[in-house]
């Protein structure tokens, strides 16, 4: 026979309503008998029917996310720790995979009686996310975006410093004659990494001329190095915008028979999964993927359970990673 709310009541001899404020998480219950009842539905193997709960507590218990791509592993780190942080509150975690804006909006999981919270990860063209949200009145956070905006909280990375970082890293190390090939433009990450580049080469009185066009990809690193190579004129180290950017440089310089550090320095960003698996190991910037994902979701939950009535936009500083990828500059 299936087991009821009832069953429970009369196990731990207390009321129904009692129990049914235990299950919906109310403050109003003595601990004493929080407890009775918890013990009560562990005896009797009683799981509380999860769309029930919902519809009495008003809440869906499912977070919405908004990204447009996985294939990226600062991504995959991100999503993995706000799934693992939504479900440590008891939150379920939907996907919405899109390049395009209103694609997440169409999809009926997006509309504010199937979800009570939406999370955007890495937003392109964020102002429209922001414009319908707000419009439907559901509560949400953005990671990564693209503008700053006063009146949504957000959590951001310190890209500046980050490009700073790098390039005073290879500074540091004697060199002069450093390139960046910078991410593609709609990124305010992009911006600011060359922003911070563009400021520590001319804080050491270097020329930072030496830029070109990349669009976070093996093959805008590889496209871009491979020019540098068939001109003759090769830069000693590189401040890639990415680490795939940086992957692609590496295969170029390998294949014309340069070698890494010893020859050309080169420096990535995001630490992937797979720098320090590649030969040499990447250089890189670490983004601190766990401390955004776990910020977002505290943000998010403060904004559903009414706690928090103010906008607040997080930065996180990124960490120089030196591995195999860079060196002293030789001549």
């Amino acid at each position: 026979m299936k087991v009821s709310i009832f069953d429970v009541a009369k196990r731990s001899g207390l009321s129904v309503v009692t129990v049914s404020r235990v299950i919906n998480q109310a403050g109003t219950v003595r601990e004493k008998n929080r407890q009775k009842v918890l013990d009560a539905m562990k005896e009797l193997d009683y799981h509380p029917n999860a769309a029930a709960r919902s519809l009495a507590r008003g809440k869906t218990g499912i977070i919405g996310l908004a990204i447009t791509t996985l294939n990226d592993s600062f991504l995959d780190a991100v999503v993995k720790e706000i799934n693992d942080r939504l479900a440590e509150k008891g939150y379920f975690l939907a996907l919405s995979i899109s390049t395009e804006v209103f694609a997440s909006f169409d999809n009926s999981m997006f509309q504010e009686d199937r979800v009570d919270g939406v999370i955007m990860l890495s937003p392109v063209h964020e102002d429209d996310y922001v414009m319908e949200l707000k419009k439907k009145k559901i509560p949400f956070v953005m990671l990564d975006n693209q503008h700053v905006h006063p009146s949504v909280s957000s959590v951001i990375i310190d890209n500046y410093k980050g490009g700073y970082d790098a390039t005073k890293h290879l500074i540091d190390l004697g060199h002069t004659e450093i390139a960046h090939i910078c991410g593609p433009a709609p990124y305010l990450s992009s911006s600011e990494r060359l922003r911070g580049f563009v400021s520590a080469m001319e804080d050491a009185g270097l020329n930072p001329s030496w830029i070109e066009q990349g669009d976070f990809s093996i093959t805008s690193g590889y496209k871009a190095t491979s020019g540098w190579i068939e001109s003759g004129k090769l830069p000693s180290a590189i401040f890639a915008a990415d680490d795939l950017t940086a992957f692609g440089v590496i295969d170029a310089l390998k294949n014309a028979g340069y070698k890494i550090p010893q020859d050309v320095s080169v420096i990535g960003f995001d630490d992937q999964i797979f720098s320090a698996e590649f030969h040499p190991m990447l250089t890189t910037i670490r983004q601190p993927a766990e401390s955004m994902g776990r910020h977002g979701v505290d943000l998010l939950l403060k904004w559903i359970d009414g706690t928090v009535k103010r906008n607040t936009t997080v930065q996180l500083e990124p960490e120089l990673i030196i591995r195999e990828s860079t060196g002293r500059k030789l001549n």
